[in-house]
Formats: structure tokens, sequence, C-alpha cells
């Protein structure tokens, strides 16, 4: 029987990353009862934390510390490696202090020293397309003693503590990580609840329990092996032959709904579906002839069904966005769908006309072929379909694996093209910060006064999030006028696990990341 229960986990905003698992064990066996092995279709970019804004993140959070985190439930920061407060009351001095007696794996000192170097290379490095931009209310940093490491903020950011909170923000040993380059070596040393013994890139990480961590994750297994699939239906594959006990980012729609039938393939699985704050988008590059004039942006905004997609492609497990701030977080809006309503070729035609534009135009969409899933190809193909349908373009589709895809779009290559963004934090900062500014997570320049100079500093002076709905909305109405981003989905998440297994319900936490210390199996309580 295939079992299937919905959690209203409001602490623990998800995606659309689908897990998936039968026989986790849990215990002392050296022979494989205490190993989980796990598998998804998104491996790391880099193992360098200074140089990830991306699903790295996966791997970076059971294998380093922050100062601060979202432990299961949370959906505010808690003390991590530290214990951490503004010292003032405009929010732009944060004290922290660390825990007594913290070190890496290697033996080496976690001190107030390892958190300075930490998190000024981040910003030395400034590797394209890494979190530097998360940093960029920071001043300086000040040490006192082993134990005290002060903020000082250039500006009130109220979202700091969150900032630290995420995995971009891993402390890491100043013997082993340069200050001004990333290692390049292929190991990885931190002081989170797992050490990675190995790794092979695109193949597999083999981690096992670190017994010298101190902070607040409660193992409940010793060891887990990350296997990395280029294809969904290879990883669902060996999820059945019980090759794999677990898999977490890139099933498929379809995937997702043959694991809800009753069948033998089936046969003691349980589905844990809860909310997702997961988005997916399209990006369109105003530098490029092609996408330059905005009447062109809005005629693709106009003609654009969702439903349709998500429908064909998602299945329900998705739903339309109408906003850069999904469903769940505080200041969504659907400005989107209240500008253009309902897809209309008749009006997507006269924004161009009135805009001199002839068409049909050419447009060239740029896609990830192995980051978000195998779902994602198809997505385009009904983008394509929905655009050509209405007469007014002409598309083409390109595809290409993610660190192709990630190089092409940081040189400003690609007129349009497609991302998904999980979460840094539960925030509507976190939806409209990265992505506008001279400098932005995309690399794609998009410089907005009116939303970088006013809207979020005054947001960000506000510690009650609750209260910044205005700011927000504005902010929508904003991308709304430019369409530089048009949002599509916000997925759904759903935890797949052998009945026997406890756990699936606890392993993310708001920033989307599979804590894998969660997992256990229900015999071995």
């Amino acid at each position: 029987m295939f079992n299937r229960t919905s959690l209203q986990a409001a602490a623990a905003l998800a995606s659309i990353s689908l897990l998936a698992g039968c026989s986790l064990f849990s215990g002392d066996d050296a022979d494989g009862e205490s190993k989980i092995v796990v598998g998804t279709t998104s491996e790391p970019s880099t193992l360098d934390p200074a140089a990830a804004w991306d699903g790295s993140w996966e791997l970076y959070r059971n294998v380093f510390q922050t100062l601060l985190s979202f432990p299961t439930g949370s959906a505010t920061p808690q003390p991590d490696a530290a214990e951490c407060k503004f010292t003032d009351t405009v929010s732009k001095v944060f004290e922290c202090r660390l825990k007594e007696g913290l070190a890496f794996s290697d033996g080496a000192k976690l001190d107030a020293r390892a958190v300075k170097h930490s998190i000024d290379r981040i910003r030395t490095i400034n590797a394209k397309g890494g979190p530097a931009p998360l940093l960029g209310s920071l001043d300086k940093i000040v040490t006192s003693g082993d134990l005290t490491v002060t903020f000082q903020l250039k500006k009130s950011d109220a979202t700091f503590p969150y900032i630290l909170a995420t995995p971009a923000m891993s402390i890491v040993p100043p013997d082993r990580y340069p200050a001004d380059a990333l290692r390049e070596d292929g190991k990885l040393t931190g002081s989170g609840p797992y050490v990675l013994d190995s790794y092979e890139e695109g193949t597999r990480a083999e981690l096992t329990k670190n017994p010298t961590y101190k902070g607040f994750a409660n193992r409940k297994n010793d060891a887990v092996t990350i296997r990395y699939f280029k294809e969904s239906e290879a990883m669902v594959g060996a999820l059945r032959d019980k090759e794999i006990d677990a898999t977490y980012r890139g099933l498929t729609a379809e995937e997702v709904v043959q694991l809800q039938e009753k069948s033998p393939e089936n046969e003691g699985l349980q589905l844990v579906e809860s909310t997702g704050a997961d988005i997916r988008y399209l990006v369109f590059n105003a530098q490029d002839p092609s996408v330059s004039k905005v009447a062109v942006r809005r005629a693709v905004a106009q003609v654009v069904d969702r439903d349709a997609l998500v429908a064909k492609v998602y299945q329900g497990t998705a739903e339309p966005l109408y906003s850069m701030v999904p469903k769940g977080i505080a200041g969504h809006t659907t400005a989107f769908f209240d500008r253009y309503g309902d897809p209309d070729v008749g009006k997507a035609e006269k924004l161009l006309e009135e805009a001199g534009v002839d068409g049909p135009v050419d447009l060239t969409l740029w896609y990830t072929t192995d980051r978000y899933g195998s779902a994602t190809e198809s997505e385009f193909q009904e983008l394509k379909r929905q655009l050509e349908a209405s007469k007014l373009f002409r598309v083409t589709l390109k595809g290409k694996p993610w660190k192709e895809f990630q190089a092409g779009y940081q040189k400003g290559q690609y007129p349009a093209f497609g991302r998904g963004w999980f979460p840094d934090f539960p925030d509507p900062d976190n939806f409209i910060a990265p992505f506008v500014g001279k400098e932005n997570v995309l690399s794609t320049p998009y410089v907005r006064p009116e939303i970088t100079d006013q809207l979020l500093p005054k947001s960000r002076k506000v510690s009650d999030r609750g209260a910044v709905t205005e700011e927000f909305e504005r902010a929508q109405e904003i991308l709304v006028d430019d369409v530089r981003l048009l949002p599509l989905w916000q997925g759904k998440l759903y935890i797949a696990a052998s009945e026997e297994i406890a756990g699936g319900e606890r392993a993310l936490d708001p920033q989307t990341v599979l804590q894998m210390w969660e997992l256990q199996r229900k015999t071995s309580w």
C-alpha cells in the first residue's frame, strides 16, 4: 500500500526538491547498516563555499558549520557555532560569541580568526556567480580574543542573521583555504556533522560521522553516500533496485505521479507533501538586441500560459507563479496576473506593434540539462510551443550541462535563459535582492535604484519582517514593468520513503537543504 500524508510545515518552507527512499539504515554496524545511500541529479558546482550560490549548499550544510542555522522547526536563525545578537537599535552591529572547544575535522581550532577569514575571503575572491553579493551590507569584521566576532554593517540590515545562517557562510580553516583564491585540491575540510572522506566529481561523495562535531544536529545515522545521476530515470531505477536508499532533487512530475500510484513497485512506500518555496523563472538579458526592447519582453509575458505549463509538464506537482515572491512568503502578490491577466495573443501583438517591432521575433531560450531535473527540457519545449503558436515568435531552444550553462550566462552570452531559485532564507528580501543591482547572482546587470537604494534599505531597518509588505509590493510592481524576470511556477515538496523510515518530515530546512542526519530506520528506535 502506498500511503500519502500532507504536512503544513510552515517552518520548513521547501522546494520541489523531490525525495524518495527505501531501506534507510541507522545503527552502529560497520558493515553497512549505519550507512544511507542517497541519489540526486544536482551535483555540487564547486567544493569551495566561497564560489557557490546554488545547489552545492546541499553538501555544505552536512559537512560545514555556520554561526547560525535553521534547526528543524525553526523559521528564524538559531545558534549553531555561536550565540549571536544585534547590540544596537538600528541593526548595524551584530555580535557573535563562539562556543568553546570547537575544532575542524583536521584538528585545527575553530576560533574567531577562522570565522573572519572564512567570510572575508568570500568578498576578496568575489567569485563569479558566488555568494559575495549576500554580504553587500557588511563593512568589516572585528575579532576580540578567540571567541568574539563582531560584524559592523555599512547600513541597517535586519536580514543579516539569516545570511549568516546560509551554507554560503560556512566556516573553513585558514590553513586549508587561501585568503585570496579558491581551494583547488579537490578536498573539503569543515566542522559539520559529517566529514567528506572522498569525492568523485559527477559520481559520488562519501560522508562519515564527524567524531569532533559540536553542534545542534542529532545524527541518526553514521554515514552517507551521495550518488550523482545525470538523469532522474536512472536514479529512480537505482532506487527501485535498492542500489540507493533515497533520492532528493531531480524527480520529474511524471515520476512523482507514478510513485503515488498503488502498484507492486510502490509497495511499502510513503509520500509526504508540503508547501514549497522553490521557484522557476525566465531571465532576460536586456543588453542583447533580441530582447532589449521592453515590448518584446512584455509580449512574452502576455503570451505565456502558466496553467498549461504546470498541467502538461508538472501534473499538479507545481502551481503557477505570478510574482518573484512565492506564496507562503510575506509580501507575496499576483502582480503579473494583475497586469497581464490570462494569456492573450491579441494584446501581445498590439504591444509589439506599438513599439514598432516587426514579427515574428527570433528568440533563443537557454536552459540547463542537469540542474533542475529531467522535466526542464519538456518545460522549455512547452514554452516554445506556446510562443510559436502565437505567430509572434520564432523560438530556438538550447540546453547545456550546468557548468557550461553557468559559464555562458555569466559571460552574458544568453539573451534569455531559465533559472531556478531555492531560497537562501524564508524572507521576501531573498526573492528580490539577489536579482537586482549591477552585480547580482544572475551576472546580468539590472540597475533599478528605487529597489536597491530605497525600498530594500528601508525594509532592512525593520526587524519585524512581517511589517515590510508595502516595500516588497512596490518592488514587485517594478519587476512587472521591466519584465527582466518572468516568474513561471513554484513547486511543492515531496518526500517519498519506505514505510520503515522516519525523519523525512524533518529532513528539510527552510532553505530547502536536506539535513541528512534526520533520516533513520524506525526499528533503530
